[in-house]
């Protein structure tokens, strides 16, 4: 109703009732699992119904999909979920609408419990011959075109169903411990959690765990939320060869914070400075609070347009804004928001604030250009459309940004680096390194 994000709004819900523990999980699992399968579930719902479904009311939409959900999806006896559902409709709608309800709902039941859940999801789904995109971006509910924008990541369709499954799946809590206030080791030891794969400062938690936000690691600041691919781009940044680097780094877009918190800190250890550029001032907040007691600037102020000066800084971080396709798994209700003409209105956009890193960034220097998107048209096509420019007043060559991710698997033909939630458990992360030549 108010385009607000599940994974900043939930919290606040779980605290407001008082939900901890077992009653968290379950809450948390039916409301992101709910707006994760929504597109999918809408299609079984009308299979059911007698009209369409922008015919039935709101609230009424809403209960259907939640009680699909736990049909299709959950152990919860069908009985319970059908209960439940028409239960809430009774109480804000009256004994008419929760007898539509209940009528759905139990057609629902019966029809996947006679013909089983997921052999009737693929009777609904396209044609797998016809149009494999189609049939996997509805098995593992996704808009087609998204769909489609994995597949030309991928270049190849055989790895789509795996790619569309794991994003379609519930994601484990990432941490990240902040360099010089605690160890990965100490981070997993104090929360129960298992020190990542890749990242020296990661931590990962079961999901399931409930507000982690009552961690004692985050409220006293040592640790914060923040997937395993962010972290492992910031870094392959820090390591890319830089000749007498003076220890002055940028990030260009750095609200709310998270990338900021890790560059920070290096840069701290190495004895340099970050500045940080965000041009929301609710969210420069973000950042001023996230760097506290590191020695970090932040300006309020258009990363394309910041007052910084030009052929400065030794290292750049661009992580652009983007359609977020590559974290919809953490944020579930963005995959049916998302229209395939955000894309083209954000690509400007990211241009802009490439262009802006190469003139921040001395000869020498290395730019990270980073999406959350594997979009090729937000990548490549960003990346690749600067460095061809006729009229480029700086010149870049490519780095090979594998080499900047040591022990991180199936990376690929490179120089760029993708990183994908079915191959190594994170967000599906882009970077691209650039060194200014001249």
């Amino acid at each position: 109703e108010r385009d607000a994000y599940a994974n900043l709004v939930l919290p606040s819900i779980l605290r407001r009732y008082r939900l901890k523990d077992r009653d968290a999980a379950l809450a948390t699992e039916l409301g992101y699992g709910t707006l994760r399968a929504a597109g999918q579930l809408d299609v079984v719902i009308e299979s059911c119904a007698d009209r369409p479904l922008h015919r039935i009311e709101g609230p009424l939409v809403d209960a259907l999909r939640l009680g699909t959900y736990q049909i299709l999806r959950m152990r919860v006896p069908e009985h319970a979920a059908v209960a439940t559902s028409v239960d809430i409709v009774r109480g804000i709608a009256g004994s008419r609408s929760s007898g539509f309800v209940n009528a759905i709902l139990r057609k629902v039941a019966e029809t996947a419990a006679a013909k089983g859940a997921d052999a009737w999801i693929a009777e609904l789904a396209p044609d797998q011959e016809e149009d494999p995109v189609g049939n996997a971006s509805f098995l593992h509910a996704h808009p087609k075109w998204i769909g489609q924008a994995f597949a030309d990541a991928l270049g190849s369709r055989e790895e789509l169903p795996a790619a569309l499954a794991a994003d379609d799946t519930r994601p484990a809590v990432h941490l990240l411990a902040k360099p010089g206030e605690i160890s990965a080791e100490e981070l997993a030891l104090v929360t129960g959690g298992t020190e990542a794969p890749y990242s020296p400062y990661g931590v990962h938690l079961e999901p399931g765990g409930g507000d982690v936000g009552e961690l004692d690691a985050i409220r006293e600041g040592v640790a914060v939320v923040q997937d395993e691919g962010s972290p492992l781009v910031a870094l392959a940044l820090s390591r890319a060869p830089v000749e007498a680097d003076a220890g002055r780094w940028l990030d260009l877009c750095a609200g709310p914070g998270g990338k900021a918190v890790l560059l920070g800190g290096l840069v701290a250890i190495e004895g340099g400075t970050l500045d940080a550029v965000e041009p929301a001032e609710h969210r420069a907040d973000l950042v001023w609070r996230a760097v506290d007691g590191l020695p970090v600037t932040v300006h309020v102020a258009d990363g394309r347009e910041a007052p910084l000066p030009d052929a400065a800084f030794d290292r750049v971080l661009v992580d652009a804004p983007c359609t977020g396709l590559g974290a919809l798994r953490r944020r579930p209700e963005a995959r049916w928001r998302r229209k395939p003409e955000d894309v083209s209105n954000l690509a400007k956009l990211q241009r802009e604030l490439l262009l802006a890193a190469l003139r921040h960034v001395r000869v020498g220097g290395v730019v990270g250009y980073v999406t959350c998107s594997p979009h090729l048209a937000e990548t490549v096509g960003v990346v690749g459309g600067i460095v061809r420019r006729k009229d480029l007043e700086v010149t870049v060559e490519y780095l090979d940004a594998r080499e900047c991710l040591p022990g991180v698997p199936e990376l690929g033909d490179g120089p760029q680096v993708q990183l994908w939630p079915h191959r190594h458990g994170t967000d599906a992360m882009f970077l691209t390194l650039l060194r200014r030549t001249g």
